[in-house]
């Protein structure tokens, strides 16, 4: 049975950041171990939803988690407030929604000393969402040390980053079908110096035009013209940036007249002139799933070689 504390728990702490538990429901790790699934909702709008899975064994008490949970729910409630929570965009311009996941970390099988963690990302281009990627991210026993737990709260979010980053590194393939991709998460994603994630090295000018895309995409394109969030910390942290940063860049897209404020001054609109941009982006997304697709030595299958 999901343990009534723990739900009591989640309950409360949701509440606290403006959101509700709509329903509640037991899961199984992949391990074999009991999970509680929460899903919640904004209170001020029960239509937007998103799953949390935690262990059974999850130590909510413990100071140091409990903060954690709560900060990643005041930051669900944020996120909620897109037209497509689940949707992100890399920085080589390709929009993804996530989904599927299984938490919490399970322990590989191979024999390998590795934790797994299950999911799936789809293509996100305002069409027939067909095109997708199985993902299988494995987290090393040196990466699980600066982890404070191996749980949905503590990790979603640099997983989310890590396939993003994976993604544009040529490194996973959308498609039809097909089997689950390795997504490796290693200290090359952590400094340990500065006691941080780093995923990407940019600029000022890469800034503004990733939150000019992400704003064709999830505000224009998958939004219906909806506000989005533009200071999401994942993407601050995928950016390797800050949260002034990114502020400074929406003001300068707002005065270039490509974006529209909301009533929050973090949230803005797609507007008509940055959706006329429509053959730039639709080129940028088409050069990057080039980009991705494995190539071929076409004079060795067809059997033209010295071998």
């Amino acid at each position: 049975m999901m343990s009534e504390v723990l739900a009591v728990q989640v309950e409360s702490a949701a509440k606290a950041a403006g959101l509700v538990v709509v329903s509640t429901e037991a899961g199984q790790e992949v391990s074999g171990g009991a999970t509680a699934k929460f899903t919640l909702a904004l209170a001020a709008d029960p239509g937007k939803t998103q799953l949390l899975e935690l262990s059974e064994r999850f130590e909510f008490g413990r100071p140091d988690l409990k903060e954690g949970v709560q900060a990643y729910l005041a930051e669900a409630a944020l996120r909620l407030r897109n037209p497509r929570p689940d949707c992100y965009l890399t920085l080589h311009g390709i929009p993804l929604s996530f989904g599927r996941f299984g938490w919490p970390f399970h322990e590989s099988t191979s024999g390998a000393d590795t934790s797994l963690v299950h999911g799936e990302v789809r293509l996100e281009d305002g069409g027939e969402s067909v095109l997708h990627a199985k993902v299988a991210v494995s987290m090393t026993v040196t990466f699980r040390d600066v982890v404070a737990a191996p749980e949905q709260p503590f990790a979603e979010g640099f997983i989310y980053n890590a396939v993003r980053k994976t993604m544009d590194q040529g490194q996973l393939e959308l498609v039809k079908s097909g089997n689950r991709q390795p997504v490796p998460l290693t200290t090359r994603y952590y400094s340990l110096k500065q006691k941080r994630f780093v995923f990407n090295d940019t600029t000022a000018l890469q800034q503004k035009d990733f939150l000019a895309a992400k704003l064709y995409w999830l505000s224009g394109v998958l939004g219906a013209g909806a506000p989005v969030w533009l200071l999401d910390p994942r993407d601050v942290q995928y950016l390797d940036t800050t949260a002034e940063a990114l502020g400074a860049a929406t003001k300068e897209l707002a005065a270039e007249g490509l974006l529209h404020w909301s009533s929050n001054a973090e949230f803005g609109v797609a507007t008509p002139k940055l959706m006329e941009r429509r053959d730039q982006y639709s080129a940028q997304l088409a050069h990057a799933l080039q980009a991705i697709k494995p190539s071929f030595n076409e004079e060795m299958r067809a059997g033209l070689t010295n071998m």
